[in-house]
């Protein structure tokens, strides 16, 4: 409990306050120039010196004048920094000379002139040490009394300390060490806190009881910040970093609004700048429609286009819900942009809905179609088989064969990793709908069928982070499906952004694929989520730990893998992010006679024909998990 007067002092009102720092000043004024000719005579009062007392009533009150005008008593004492030691060393030197001018006034000729220097020293030390005894008092008492969380800032640059400035002014966290990789900053003071290397951090955990550290570096590149992290791989540490800088420029960002680091930051990609001529080659100036466009990737492909300029932007969506949200974000956004002359048109529909289809594209004369819409989760496509092939495969072919009869110019279909090799239903539908677009690209058309595959993207609905982060914060455990399960990952942004420019490169048939970068085991991912968020893994060597990871076995149609390429036939394009494949097809008459033994399987519900009739379509199909189709299984099953 504080003591009272400390309550007290800190009650008084800033009138009060400043009233209470004169009566100071008034009394330490007097103390240096005592003290100052006492030092230079060696005696607690000179005798020599008759007008003694005059000299110290004058310089007092006179010195008091000048702190006054100077605004010495308008600075709050508890955010003192450079500009207001400035302005009391200012103070301190016009007291100085006045003492030499009552002394030439008076003529006392009796004072050295040595004594306004030594009077000067004295009284700076005092007026400044005065203020700074306050600071740290206030400082220290603020952080007992709100039990400020302390924090480790990595980074003692510019943004560090001035991260620490704003912490030390706020309610919640107390910078209480530096981390900083620079061996000439390690061991110093800044601002008043110890910078530490990177070999002391656990000697700092210990000495500060910090369990959180602050990534002061908002210049960083996805890289390097993946080098700071891994650095701090292994420490029992909750790691939040403050804004980018341009964020923090345009005013959108506060320097000490803390943000979580993101796993893209784990993954270190440096996304590439777009190349503008192929970012704009298919939206500028054009009509576009995006399918599925309330989804993670189509979402995004809509935030980017509207970037771009188009005429008209058609969302297209079967989720009322799904379309709402994204059409009022999009409306936002054309008012922070100023681009009121884009036209943007919701419209709920199927992608097997001819009909509608056909008078989408007739009446908005739709010039470019990026092709979202999929039934995408892997358990739940393997639970409901001929909707899977109905959505994925139908409703790509009844899309391709409206817009080709529209003559839309560009047809961008959004593929994925598990359409190579697949061994679930889902991956092989998405390779059925690539088969489709192949096969209607070698016909003679108008319109420029592409493929963009490319595998995982971070913070899609049914990603495994948000199930991570979930998890974590509900104390785990965190579920990984296999010891050894490898996936390749990608952020939304950037995926959508290379997406548009392989548009931009089809002339036919193309399969164009995303450089992922390496694969990420997830077990790893899932460690390093739990360190990040400060906590520790609980497993056998560490029964204590605070989440646990649980290993549940695949799920049906998983793989260990994924791959990105059926075959070896590869070669690079104008971008250094987008490879081009080259891939078998079959013919779209054998293709198309097929697709129709779908229909007669359907009415009979025959799942498992209809998956060896995949097989037959898709070159590399191997299920690799009985059939679990949920209208295919006994009722005592389906009720278990």
């Amino acid at each position: 409990m504080l003591p009272q007067v400390t309550i007290k002092l800190l009650a008084l009102t800033r009138f009060q306050k400043k009233v209470l720092m004169l009566l100071i000043d008034l009394m330490l004024i007097p103390i240096a120039l005592w003290g100052a000719m006492g030092l230079r005579f060696g005696e607690l009062w000179p005798s020599s010196i008759e007008d003694l007392p005059l000299a110290i009533g004058l310089v007092t009150i006179g010195s008091l004048v000048i702190f006054i005008w100077l605004g010495l008593y308008r600075a709050v004492v508890h955010f003192m920094g450079i500009n207001a030691i400035r302005t009391i060393l200012l103070g301190v030197s016009c007291s100085s000379f006045f003492l030499l001018l009552v002394v030439f006034i008076f003529r006392i000729e009796a004072l050295p002139r040595s004594v306004p220097f030594i009077y000067a020293l004295l009284l700076f030390v005092l007026v400044g040490g005065s203020r700074w005894a306050v600071r740290s008092l206030y400082q220290h008492l603020r952080f007992k009394q709100n039990a400020k969380e302390p924090v480790i800032i990595y980074g003692a640059g510019e943004a560090g300390v001035q991260l620490a400035k704003s912490l030390i002014a706020g309610e919640d966290f107390f910078p209480c060490a530096f981390l900083d990789d620079n061996k000439v900053l390690q061991g110093c003071i800044v601002h008043g806190i110890k910078v530490y290397g990177l070999d002391k951090l656990s000697q700092a955990i210990a000495l500060t009881g910090a369990s959180r550290v602050l990534l002061a570096a908002p210049s960083s590149t996805q890289a390097q910040r993946r080098i700071m992290l891994d650095k701090l791989d292994g420490y029992p540490l909750r790691v939040q970093s403050i804004p980018p800088l341009e964020a923090i420029v345009s005013g959108k960002a506060l320097l000490e609004q803390l943000e979580d680091i993101d796993v893209e930051d784990l993954l270190g990609r440096d996304s590439v700048a777009p190349r503008e001529q192929l970012f704009s080659a298919c939206i500028k100036n054009k009509n576009v429609l995006v399918t599925g466009a309330g989804g993670s990737i189509g979402s995004e492909l809509c935030r980017q286009i509207l970037c771009a300029e188009p005429t008209t932007l058609v969302l297209y969506e079967l989720t009322e819900l799904a379309l709402y949200t994204i059409d009022q974000e999009l409306r936002g956004a054309l008012k922070e942009l100023n681009c009121s002359d884009v036209m943007i048109i919701p419209l709920l529909g199927s992608v097997c809905d001819r009909g509608r289809l056909d008078e989408l594209f007739a009446l908005y004369d739709i010039q470019t179609v990026y092709h979202a819409a999929a039934y995408k989760h892997v358990p739940l496509v393997e639970g409901n088989i001929f909707q899977g092939i109905k959505n994925n495969v139908f409703g790509t072919k009844t899309l391709a064969e409206a817009a080709q009869c529209a003559g839309v110019r560009n047809f961008v279909l959004i593929s994925t990793d598990k359409a190579v090799r697949p061994t679930n239903v889902m991956g092989a539908t998405k390779r059925a709908a690539e088969l489709v677009l192949q096969a209607m690209a070698e016909k003679d058309s108008c319109t420029v069928f592409s493929m963009v595959r490319f595998g995982n993207v971070l913070g899609s609905s049914g990603s495994v982070v948000p199930l991570f982060r979930k998890q974590i914060a509900s104390g785990g455990p965190i579920t990984v499906t296999h010891e050894d399960i490898t996936r390749y990952f990608m952020t939304i942004p950037e995926a959508a952004q290379l997406v548009i420019q392989a548009g931009a490169l089809g002339t036919g048939g193309d399969v164009f694929v995303l450089d992922m970068g390496d694969s990420v085991k997830i077990i790893d991912m899932a460690r390093r989520m739990i360190l990040l968020s400060g906590k520790t893994v609980k497993d056998t060597d560490h029964p204590n730990g605070d989440v646990a990871i649980s290993v549940v076995g695949l799920r049906p149609g998983e793989k260990l893998y994924e791959e990105l390429l059926v075959g070896d036939n590869v070669q690079s394009t104008e971008h250094p992010k987008i490879k081009q494949a080259h891939e078998s097809y079959i013919s779209l008459e054998t293709l198309v006679e097929k697709l129709l033994l779908f229909k007669s399987l359907e009415v009979k519900n025959d799942c498992a024909a209809a998956r060896a009739l995949l097989q037959a379509i898709v070159v590399g199909f191997n299920p690799s998990s009985p059939i679990v189709d949920y209208l295919n299984r006994p009722v005592n099953q389906v009720a278990s």
